[in-house]
Protein backbone atom coordinates (compact mmCIF):
# COMPACT_ATOMS: atom_id res chain seq x y z
CA UNK A 1 0.00 0.00 0.00
CA UNK A 2 1.09 3.58 -0.58
CA UNK A 3 0.55 6.82 1.26
CA UNK A 4 2.19 10.03 2.49
CA UNK A 5 3.60 10.90 5.90
CA UNK A 6 0.92 13.23 7.28
CA UNK A 7 2.19 13.83 10.80
CA UNK A 8 5.30 12.92 12.81
CA UNK A 9 5.45 13.06 16.59
CA UNK A 10 9.21 12.64 16.97
CA UNK A 11 9.43 12.92 20.76
CA UNK A 12 6.90 10.06 21.12
CA UNK A 13 8.30 7.92 18.26
CA UNK A 14 5.22 7.59 16.08
CA UNK A 15 3.31 9.22 13.27
CA UNK A 16 0.43 8.96 10.83
CA UNK A 17 0.29 8.08 7.16
CA UNK A 18 -2.43 9.48 4.90
CA UNK A 19 -3.30 6.50 2.71
CA UNK A 20 -4.04 7.01 -0.96
CA UNK A 21 -7.74 6.49 -0.15
CA UNK A 22 -7.66 9.21 2.55
CA UNK A 23 -7.60 7.02 5.67
CA UNK A 24 -5.20 7.83 8.54
CA UNK A 25 -2.85 4.95 9.35
CA UNK A 26 -0.90 4.94 12.62
CA UNK A 27 2.74 3.80 12.65
CA UNK A 28 5.32 3.39 15.40
CA UNK A 29 9.04 3.77 14.80
CA UNK A 30 9.38 0.00 15.29
CA UNK A 31 7.34 -0.43 12.06
CA UNK A 32 10.09 1.09 9.91
CA UNK A 33 11.66 -1.55 7.68
CA UNK A 34 14.58 0.40 6.23
CA UNK A 35 14.18 4.08 6.98
CA UNK A 36 15.39 5.80 10.09
CA UNK A 37 12.66 7.70 11.94
CA UNK A 38 14.84 10.81 12.13
CA UNK A 39 15.20 10.91 8.34
CA UNK A 40 11.44 10.87 7.67
CA UNK A 41 9.72 14.12 6.78
CA UNK A 42 6.06 15.05 6.56
CA UNK A 43 4.90 14.87 2.95
CA UNK A 44 7.23 11.98 1.97
CA UNK A 45 5.68 9.11 0.03
CA UNK A 46 5.91 5.73 1.74
CA UNK A 47 4.90 2.13 1.17
CA UNK A 48 3.61 -0.07 3.99
CA UNK A 49 1.61 -3.12 4.96
CA UNK A 50 -1.33 -3.19 7.34
CA UNK A 51 -0.56 -5.04 10.55
CA UNK A 52 -2.71 -7.68 12.22
CA UNK A 53 -6.41 -8.37 11.86
CA UNK A 54 -7.91 -4.95 11.20
CA UNK A 55 -11.44 -6.17 11.97
CA UNK A 56 -10.49 -6.94 15.60
CA UNK A 57 -9.12 -3.52 16.57
CA UNK A 58 -10.56 -1.87 19.66
CA UNK A 59 -13.23 0.73 19.10
CA UNK A 60 -11.66 4.11 18.36
CA UNK A 61 -8.34 2.64 17.27
CA UNK A 62 -7.59 2.78 13.58
CA UNK A 63 -5.33 0.62 11.42
CA UNK A 64 -1.58 0.25 12.07
CA UNK A 65 1.16 0.20 9.46
CA UNK A 66 4.04 -2.28 9.40
CA UNK A 67 7.14 -2.57 7.22
CA UNK A 68 7.10 1.15 6.39
CA UNK A 69 9.64 2.13 3.70
CA UNK A 70 10.19 5.19 1.53
CA UNK A 71 8.32 4.76 -1.73
CA UNK A 72 10.36 4.06 -4.81
CA UNK A 73 10.01 6.62 -7.57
Amino acid sequence: MRGTIRKLIRDKGYGFIASDDGEDIFFHLSALAESQFDSLEEGQAVEYELEGDQSKLRSGQGPRAAKVTLASS
